[in-house]
Formats: structure tokens, sequence, C-alpha cells
């Protein structure tokens, strides 16, 4: 890798840490973006040992790719032009600070107290001081924690490792994580909004912020769409059951080394 490269590959360090949050969370919308696009190749793969129903996990992919390209794509684009940044990032912020009492959950039950007690007082400062969670002041005052989430619960009580398995709509994820989804849906509080029409609004509208905040990190993905993003998420979502005992940075690994042409195909406007 020139020096070149490897100065525009830190640079864009934080796009690929949006890429490893959007293949790497169980929320509706960051795993439809991840099931979308379905590459085809006439080359023969070797079958990874992770992923045993590849052929079917490949169907649910292109499915996938067809909500996603006509439905949720076209209405983030329209939501990116007509919402300002500002309130595009509080929306984003108040469905985070929703997710916070999951993390609380999940850390008690995997006995991280510290972690429990850093989301919970996120939660209160950013709901309170932060009105409803749409300014961030928990992290303003350097306070951060790990998200937490059933499937990682289950992964710290011995389930280590999993098959993977692509969700109709829901996307990538595994027998585990798909086992744990129930539970974070009930610890999600939207779950207990009784009105259906405000519920499911504010399902779609946390679907559709989510997918536009992911439009410019799509030009990362290389090669074969569906591997790609099926290697990035298992190695991801390893680093978060094991709390990151694979390193800092997941990417940061000869396996991705980009070369010049890569960057400049990504970052031009």
């Amino acid at each position: 890798m020139s020096v070149m490269t490897r100065n525009r590959w830190e640079a864009s360090k934080p796009m690929r840490q949006g890429l490893t949050r959007w293949v790497g969370r169980g929320t509706l919308a960051l795993l439809l973006v991840a099931s979308a696009g379905c590459a085809t190749s006439g080359e023969v793969r070797e079958r990874h040992p992770d992923d045993p129903w590849e052929g079917f996990n490949r169907k649910v992919f292109a499915f996938n790719d067809v909500v996603d390209r006509y439905a949720l794509k076209p209405a983030a684009r329209g939501y990116r032009f007509i919402t300002p940044d500002p309130v595009e990032t509080g929306v984003g912020n108040v469905f985070s600070n929703l997710g916070e009492p999951r993390t609380v959950l999940n850390s008690l039950l995997q006995g991280k107290v510290r972690n429990a007690s850093i989301a919970t007082s996120r939660f209160l400062i950013n709901t309170t001081a932060g009105i409803g969670g749409l300014w961030d002041v928990a992290s303003r005052m350097e306070i951060t924690g790990q998200e937490e989430d059933f499937g990682q619960t289950l992964g710290t009580w011995g389930w280590e490792e999993s098959r993977y398995l692509v969700l109709p709509l829901l996307g990538p994820s595994t027998l585990r994580d798909t086992g744990g989804l129930p539970v974070d849906m009930y610890a999600y509080p939207t779950t207990y909004v009784e009105d259906d029409e405000v519920r499911m609004g504010l399902t779609a509208l946390r679907v559709i912020d989510s997918r536009a905040g992911l439009l410019d990190q799509e030009a990362l993905i290389r090669g074969d769409r569906y591997s790609f993003i099926r290697d990035t998420w298992l190695q991801q979502r390893r680093f978060e059951v094991n709390d990151g005992e694979q390193g800092e940075d997941p990417f940061a690994s000869e396996e991705f080394d980009f070369d010049d042409a890569d960057f400049d195909d990504a970052f031009a406007e």
C-alpha cells in the first residue's frame, strides 16, 4: 500500500467505522441496507465455513436488494434532500438514545454492571438535558459505553459461533442473533406505543433516517457485495461479542489492501 493510499485509508476511518456500525447493528434500517445489492460472478467460490446456507442466503439477499432499490433508498434520498442536517442529526440521536435501555438490560444479563450504569446515565442525561435525546449531551461529557444486544448476551453465555443467515427484510444475522431479536424488540421503548399509526410511523422514520445516514458509505464496498458484507458483518459481530478482543479496527488488515484507484472511485464527487 503506497503512502498516499495509506493516508487516504486513515482519512476514511470515520466512514469505515460507520460501515461497521451499518453491518454490525440489529436495527431494521441497518440490516436492510446491508442486504442491498446482489453481485454475480462466474468464479467458483469456496464455501464459507459459517455460511453453509449460502444458496438460500443469496436469494434472500437479492429480494432485499429489490426492496432497498425501489423503496428504501429513494425514500432515504428524499428524506436527506428535504431535511436540514441538524434535524437529521437530532432524529438519529433520539433513536440512538432509545436504544440505551436495551444496552442496560443486556449489560446486566452479561454481568457488566459498569456498562449498565453508563448506559443508564447516558439515557437520563440525554433524555433530560438533551431534550428527549435530540442532543447527545452525554458524549460531550465523555460518558460513553459499549452498545449491547441479546445476540451478544447469548454469545457471552457461550454461544459464540453460529451459522450465518440472511433474513427477509432484516438482512444479515445468525441463528443466535435471530433468537435474540424478540428480546431486543421488547427492550426498545417504541414497542410500547399503543397507537398503531404512531408506532409504525416512528419505525418508518427510524428506518429511513438510518438509511439516509449511510448513503455515502456504499462506495466502500468492493468486489462481490454479498461476500464483502457477510465477511465484514461476521467479523464485526465477533468483535462485539468478544468486547473488542480482535483489535480496535476490524478493517485494519492486509486483506483490505485497497490501491489508489479504489479510493479515487470511492470519494469521487
